[in-house]
């Protein structure tokens, strides 16, 4: 969500005591080593690629290539996966992991800048995926690929599962995103509850002040309201500190410089977040014509379980399935990453695959 990884890159880029750079050395290499794949089968390569008239970074990874292609669409605006691979080393012994860094984002940004990133709207970016997809079949030989969409990204991956059965075998949100043309206010009451619970006057001011209209907020309202959704819920706080700021900060695909790039394309890339604010997904349409998958964290604050699951009511697909992530608010697959592999090899995989479920 739009303001939450900016407010995590400037904690970790704040300048670090000489002992925290030789201990990150240290992580960095030892996640190194973890990342390496030797199978005699396996790929490990990474990029640019030109999509859509600019260049844009692309990361291939698993250990089989007979293993289903998963083609994963971030979330933020602008905050890639990439720094993730780290905690999710076991889903590439039974998926080949594609991790693409969205126009605007990380190091497709840090390729040619704001300058060189052209259009920046939902259309141009639905218009990449389907250019990266096709990449993707002729460079893997697959006819199909697994779409696994999170926060903000979920909005492009609906779309895309919504209108092209032909190029994906299934769709999987997490951190699922519904918009409902302004009316899904369940997070912003919810957040006004425990701030008042909490006695957090000061802050229950603010937003008070902002009002529930999300499409009438400017980005400083967006990150003020952001920034009180995490501090507010203690297990979303703990997650940005132990998960997404670690992550960041400990990446083995990352310079320092990089990590500064990446909180640049965030910034940039705000500029579609209004656009999605404003889609309601019902009206867009609620029949997929592939195997449709949510797996939300259970105490998601910033995309509660409740909207996720009203949407996925009305939905109508060959198979669908919902499931709660436990003990996880947003970033459920990344904190619970065990679990959410579980998901995808007992649900997901033999949809897709038409084999018994496999561990």
């Amino acid at each position: 969500m739009l303001g939450i990884l900016a407010l995590a890159s400037a904690t970790v880029l704040a300048a670090p005591p000489a002992g925290l750079l030789g201990y990150r050395q240290l992580k960095r290499a030892a996640h190194a080593k973890k990342l390496r794949i030797t199978t005699p089968n396996g790929i490990d390569e990474a990029g640019l690629v030109r999509i859509g008239g600019i260049d844009q970074w692309i990361s291939i990874r698993g250990e089989d290539l007979r293993n289903p292609v998963i083609l994963e669409i971030h979330g933020g605006p602008g905050a890639s996966n990439l720094v993730f691979t780290p905690r999710t080393r076991a889903w590439e012994r039974h998926f080949t992991l594609v991790r693409w860094d969205l126009r605007g984002a990380a190091k497709t940004f840090g390729r040619t800048g704001p300058d060189g990133q052209g259009e920046m709207s939902l259309e141009r970016l639905r218009r990449d995926a389907l250019e990266v997809t096709e990449h993707l079949r002729a460079r893997l030989g697959v006819e199909k690929v697994l779409l696994v969409a999170n926060s903000l990204g979920s909005v492009l991956g609906l779309r895309l599962a919504r209108s092209h059965p032909e190029l994906y075998s299934a769709y999987v949100g997490t951190d699922q995103n519904v918009n409902a043309g302004g009316r899904e206010r369940a997070a912003y009451h919810a957040l006004v509850d425990r701030l008042r619970t909490a006695g957090k006057r000061k802050e229950l001011a603010a937003v008070t002040a902002l009002g529930p209209d999300k499409s009438a907020w400017s980005t400083e309202q967006w990150t003020t309201y952001n920034k009180l959704l995490v501090t507010s819920d203690p297990l979303t706080y703990d997650t940005m500190k132990t998960v997404v700021i670690r992550s960041l900060w400990f990446s083995p695909l990352h310079t320092l410089r990089e990590l500064h790039t990446y909180l640049k394309g965030m910034t940039y890339s705000e500029r579609i977040a209004p656009e999605c604010v404003t889609i309601d997904e019902w009206a867009e349409g609620t029949a997929f014509r592939i195997p449709f998958f949510v797996f939300q964290g259970e105490r998601d604050v910033l995309t509660p379980p409740e909207g996720a699951r009203r949407f996925f009511d009305d939905v109508t697909a060959p198979v669908k399935e919902f499931a709660l992530i436990e003990d996880a608010s947003h970033f459920a697959s990344f904190r619970r990453p065990d679990r959410f592999l579980d998901l995808m090899l007992t649900k997901v995989r033999p949809a897709v695959t038409g084999e018994p479920a496999a561990r």
